[in-house]
């Protein structure tokens, strides 16, 4: 068990986890936390992750970032900076690890072509589908659908990035899979996250902003010479080629980018503590109905956070090649879908069985749920087989 006598008063404790939907016995080895993050290690989507889409589809190279690759350092940020904070390890690290388990094949263009295809349907969003993963899609224990996670990490993987419910907005304005589980759990949308996941938040930010200069520098979109004209990258490189003079190519990217990490790392430990000795929380529920995020970076990060998402835009994002794969994975899905919801006998049999009986509505989002499970190979076989006369089935 978590030696919760160390977490501080606004940590989330394990013991006075609110539970889950479908109430079990707990491990007395484990917390419920610990339990929900072997859970998603354990489930079929988290596996899948390891061929989805980062920025470069999966065939493109080894080397790459994919899904799976950036949820493991997310989540390895978020628990080390947990355990200096004195916060709920075990929660911090099950958000992270499940924050992109609703990604859709071929990334965020996969999501854009599935949302499109998807309009008259209630739409498609990767954050509202993580939640529908966990609590339906998921099929592998006898007693239930889903994970029957805690009421702490379905709050935290649904509202990592802020309150869903703002002034002049209402539940009904969400996607549909949040509405959803929000009928029959309320996940208090109008709130704050945890602490925890506001960590997990940061993290991801953090991973991804280096990640995508490294993958990017590996794929020659840029050279660590015009990185280093990056306000908060520049003095880290010319920092290493004063310690490290002459050093080959792979290493001083290496090295300044580590430092790069190191640097928003500190950032957000050093701006949340001194956030929280001015909020004075004395508890999780504190945290949650504080008017602000208590986990954040300084203004000058932010400011130079702004210019790498800037630069990345620009330089990687829009970069031809990824141009070519992006519009080549969205006919993928946009052919699929019309397909598969016309004709659903198409579909493998367990999937054409869950169809039988269902209007429009429901069928679509049967093929939604169905696509946005597959990893890249699979939608890029699936597309073939469906659309090449000459593809066996």
């Amino acid at each position: 068990m978590i030696e919760t006598e160390r977490l501080m008063p606004w940590a989330v404790l394990p013991q006075q986890s609110r539970g889950r939907l479908l109430p079990e016995d707990e491990n007395v080895h484990r917390s419920p936390h610990q339990r929900d993050r072997d859970r998603i290690l354990h489930s079929a989507a988290f596996r899948k992750l390891m061929h989805k889409t980062q920025v470069f589809v999966a065939h493109e190279g080894d080397y790459y970032r994919t899904r799976l690759t950036h949820s493991l350092e997310v989540a390895q940020i978020a628990r080390s900076a947990a355990r200096t904070l004195r916060l709920n390890e075990d929660l911090a690290e099950a958000v992270a690890l499940a924050h992109d388990l609703g990604h859709t094949p071929f990334g965020h263009a996969g999501e854009d072509a599935l949302n499109a295809a998807m309009v008259g349907y209630d739409g498609f969003d990767h954050n509202a589908q993580a939640l529908r993963v966990v609590t339906r899609l998921e099929r592998r224990y006898a007693r239930f659908d889903g994970l029957n996670l805690t009421w702490e990490t379905l709050e935290g993987l649904v509202k990592h990035n802020g309150p869903l419910v703002r002034e002049g907005q209402s539940v009904a304005d969400l996607p549909f899979a949040i509405r959803a589980v929000d009928e029959t759990y309320d996940l208090e949308l109008q709130t704050q996250a945890s602490i925890e996941a506001q960590l997990a938040a940061l993290a991801d930010d953090i991973a991804y902003n280096v990640h995508d200069l490294d993958d990017g520098l590996q794929a020659g979109f840029f050279t660590i010479d015009e990185v280093r004209e990056l306000p908060l990258v520049g003095p880290l490189v010319a920092e290493v080629d004063r310690l490290h003079p002459g050093i080959e190519k792979r290493r001083r990217k290496h090295e300044a980018l580590r430092r790069l990490f190191a640097v928003m790392v500190e950032d957000m430990l050093t701006t949340t503590t001194a956030l929280i000795k001015a909020a004075a929380p004395d508890s999780a529920e504190a945290v949650r109905h504080h008017g602000k995020p208590l986990v954040a970076f300084s203004p000058e990060i932010v400011e130079g956070i702004d210019g790498i998402r800037t630069f990345l835009f620009k330089r990687m994002y829009r970069h031809f090649r990824v141009n070519r794969m992006t519009v080549k994975a969205q006919a993928v899905i946009a052919e699929m879908f019309p397909l598969l919801l016309g004709s659903p006998n198409l579909l493998p049999e367990d999937w054409a069985r869950q169809a039988e009986g269902l209007d429009e509505r429901g069928k679509a989002r049967l093929v939604a749920d169905y696509i946005a499970g597959m990893t890249d190979r699979y939608a890029l076989d699936e597309h073939r087989r469906l659309t090449d006369p000459y593809a066996t089935a």
